[in-house]
C-alpha cells in the first residue's frame, strides 16, 4: 500500500536547510512554513485516522474531492489552512526532529486498518487509501510550491 510520502519526505529533508527563503510573488510563506505545513497536515491526518472508528464513516458526494482526486492536484491560492495545521515557530533543528517523527508516523500507517478515516473540511471522511492520495496529493502542492519559490532565487 505504500505511496509517495516517503519519497516526498526525502525532498522536504534536502530543503529544510533553505527553510527561511521566500518569494512574495510565489508564496506569502516561506520555504519553512511550507516544509511544517506539510508535517503537522501529515501527522494531524494520521493522528484522525488512528482514533477514528470506522462504524462513523460517512460517504459523501463532493464535486471538489471529485475533481482534485482526478486531477491530482490542488489549485493554488484557495483554500486557507486550517489552524491546527498552520505553523507556529521552528527552526532547522525543530524541522529535522518533526521530519523524522513523520516518518516513523507514515510507516506506522501501513499496520492501519483500511476501513479507518479522517474528516477532511471540504472532502468530507475520506478512508485511509484515499486519505493517503490526499497526502500525495497535498504533500506534491506544497513540494511544487517549495520548488517554485526556490527556482525564482536560482537555488
Amino acid at each position: 500500500m505504500m505511496n509517495k510520502l516517503p519519497k516526498y519526505l526525502n525532498d522536504l529533508e534536502e530543503k529544510i536547510s533553505k527553510h527561511t527563503i521566500s518569494n512574495p510573488e510565489v508564496s506569502k510563506s516561506t520555504v519553512g512554513w511550507q516544509i511544517e505545513h506539510i508535517l503537522l497536515t501529515i501527522n494531524a491526518i494520521i493522528e484522525n485516522i488512528e482514533k477514528s472508528d470506522p462504524k462513523n464513516y460517512k460517504w459523501s458526494f463532493k464535486l471538489s474531492k471529485i475533481m482534485v482526486f482526478a486531477l491530482n492536484k490542488i489549485p493554488r491560492g484557495r483554500a486557507k489552512s486550517p489552524k491546527v495545521v498552520t505553523p507556529g515557530h521552528y527552526d532547522e533543528q525543530t524541522l529535522e526532529q518533526h521530519l523524522q517523527f513523520t516518518k516513523t508516523k507514515i510507516r506506522q500507517m501501513e499496520n492501519l486498518d483500511p476501513n479507518k478515516y479522517f474528516n477532511h473540511p471540504f472532502f468530507g471522511d475520506l478512508k485511509l487509501k484515499k486519505a493517503i492520495k490526499f497526502l500525495e496529493i497535498h504533500t506534491n502542492h506544497h513540494l511544487e510550491i517549495i520548488n517554485d519559490i526556490l527556482k525564482s532565487k536560482n537555488i
